[in-house]
């Protein structure tokens, strides 16, 4: 009985260390190896190292002169990330897309009919860093405006950052608005 005990403790350690440890520490290897700029969180530096954000998480641009990503169910909080939980038909989140459309139709004098669904309703997760290009579109107007340029560079800023869809399948074309934004900040140097 004391050998079955002393076999079935080593089975339990052995097993423990490769599962709990060895398993995670190999895969984190060829995380690091095979996909580093991922294993890193994705980050946007500056020339001069300074971490901006990440491709993966939104941040909240209110500025005039910047492109506006989606709205956030968490407050673009990237600790707590969620989306809303509401219905389409339940009427907290009816009340907030109709206000979040009433304020985007007045700040980028479009017509409802223009607006993508993906302005007035949070994502899934509440982080979603891109928008579609018809969203970018819409505030490219005002974007430079505010920054004293032709609307001819805003938007081929946007085409230049239009992501296809993955795959050339996978979901819609896309626009990151971070880098969107950055790009805009390199070309239109105030």
């Amino acid at each position: 009985m004391f050998r079955e005990l002393k076999r079935a403790m080593l089975f339990t350690l052995v097993t423990m260390a490769l599962i709990g440890g060895a398993y995670h520490g190999l895969l984190w290897g060829i995380g690091r190896t095979v996909f580093p700029d991922q294993a890193e969180g994705s980050l946007i530096r500056r020339a001069d190292g300074t971490i901006v954000g990440s491709r993966l998480i939104a941040q909240k641009f209110t500025r005039p002169e910047y492109f506006q990503a989606r709205p956030s169910g968490v407050d673009y909080n990237a600790a707590s990330t969620g989306g809303t939980n509401y219905g389409p038909s339940n009427p907290d989140h009816l009340k907030a897309v109709k206000e979040r459309l009433d304020a985007i139709t007045k700040q980028e004098d479009v017509s409802a009919g223009q607006v993508p669904s993906e302005m007035v309703t949070a994502s899934g997760g509440g982080l979603d860093p891109h928008i579609p290009p018809a969203a970018a579109e819409i505030q490219a107007l005002r974007v430079a405006t505010a920054r004293g340029v032709m609307v001819g560079g805003s938007r081929e800023l946007i085409q230049a950052h239009t992501e296809p869809p993955t795959f050339g399948f996978l979901g819609r074309a896309r626009v990151n608005v971070l880098e969107l934004n950055l790009a805009l900040d390199e070309a239109f140097k105030r």
